[in-house]
């Protein structure tokens, strides 16, 4: 193997690259990358981009020094547009191609966008949309937040830091709905009502009306929220559509690339990491898949040693999934999965404080672990969830 293709250069796509170098491969590697800006950490999109606290200067995952050191053949501003497995060529959308001996999928995801065209309705995905989201707060002064995902629930918490006031809509009945069980949720609800946001709850968004631009946000029950910005967190779009035709599987249950424990795709030498990656996961069954930094990151890691390995030396990749956000000066973090649970206890702390540990089991089994303003006891529990524990082991875990 003598040149390897990585398309996608957000925190995946790079860690591939570094994990390839740090592995000895000396060959040359291509790194594509849609987006004109070099390498970046999208976390602090939502926090310090927003609140003025960083920067697009802080959120570089490395320096320009450091990508020299790689001596990758970067390409900005760029996309992998099809991947011709029989030329071993992936087409990139400036006219050229790129022959490789391996290729890792990191192309990741696009945030999903509103059916409008209207000045002042955002999307948060990109260093760009984060600078225009600030601009229009500082100008404005007023937002109305759709979905109250983790990207939604974060603008909601930087706007209020900016002293903004902020309408937060939600189509389901709690927070969070995808990720965490809705007696959490109901108290993550009460968080952002405790910074003064006005959260609506279980009112579907059918409309975003104005004259030339923004002027109100129409909700299913009749109703109205009058703002000139809305910023629309309603999940993503896999960027898988480029592999169409290359005979690699997608997976119908988890959205993505098909992979299996290795990270390998459905065609040889092609492996899929990141935001797009579904995997078998030994103790959540069927596939998962993570939009997680953590997990973008770790799974590079494998991914990069497997690619090299080859067929008797790989690893499977069975982490713990591990995400966090901070809101209103908080940390959530969640190790595992929260949802869907049939028993959810708090064992430190309580709801009432905001301060708790909460455990999440499954058919009597832990599967998952949040904590509220409690880092140290959260990562505690890591090593219950790194291996098959029973819903009693991990009570008696915690003296419960």
């Amino acid at each position: 193997m003598q040149t390897i293709v990585v398309a996608g250069a957000g925190m995946a796509g790079l860690t591939t690259a570094e994990a390839l170098r740090e592995a000895g491969f000396d060959g040359t590697i291509t790194l594509v990358g849609e987006e004109v800006h070099r390498p970046y950490e999208r976390p602090p999109l939502s926090k310090e981009v927003l609140t003025g606290k960083g920067s697009g200067r802080g959120v570089w995952l490395r320096t320009e020094a450091e990508l020299d050191a790689l001596d990758l053949d970067l390409r900005p501003g760029v996309r992998a547009v099809a991947l011709h497995p029989a030329e071993r060529a992936v087409a990139l959308s400036d006219g050229t191609s790129v022959t490789a001996d391996g290729v890792v999928v990191a192309t990741g995801a696009r945030a999903r966008r509103p059916a409008t065209d209207l000045p002042g309705v955002h999307v948060l995905r990109t260093l760009d949309d984060a600078e225009a989201i600030r601009a229009d707060l500082l100008r404005h002064g007023r937002v109305a937040v759709v979905g109250a995902g983790f990207v939604g629930a974060e603008v909601a918490a930087s706007a209020r830091a900016l002293g903004a006031d902020v309408t937060l809509l939600e189509a389901a009945d709690t927070p969070l709905t995808r990720v965490v069980d809705p007696r959490i949720g109901a108290v993550l609800a009460e968080l952002h009502r405790d910074n003064g946001v006005d959260l609506r709850l279980g009112v579907p968004v059918t409309a975003f009306e104005g004259a030339g631009r923004l002027e109100r946000v129409r909700l299913a029950d009749g109703t109205t929220v009058e703002t000139p910005l809305a910023v629309a967190g309603l999940g993503v779009h896999l960027n898988t559509e480029w592999l169409a035709g290359s005979g690699v599987a997608l997976d119908t249950e988890a959205g993505g690339v098909r992979c299996d424990e290795y990270s390998a795709t459905s065609l040889p030498g092609v492996y899929a990491v990141g935001d797009l990656a579904a995997w078998p996961h030994p103790r959540y069954g069927g596939r998962i898949r993570l939009e997680h930094w953590t997990n973008a990151e770790e799974q590079a890691r494998v991914a990069a040693h497997n690619l090299l390995a080859g067929e008797g030396s790989r690893t499977p990749y069975t982490p713990v999934p591990y995400f966090w956000s901070d809101q209103y000066g908080m940390k959530i973090q969640l190790l595992g999965q929260a949802a869907p649970a049939d028993t959810v206890e708090i064992v430190h702390g309580s709801a009432q404080s905001r301060k708790f540990v909460a455990f999440f089991g499954r058919a009597g089994r832990l599967v998952g672990v949040l904590g509220l303003r409690s880092t140290p006891r959260v990562m505690r529990y890591r090593p219950l969830l790194a291996e098959p524990t029973s819903w009693a082991d991990a009570l008696a875990a915690a003296g419960r």
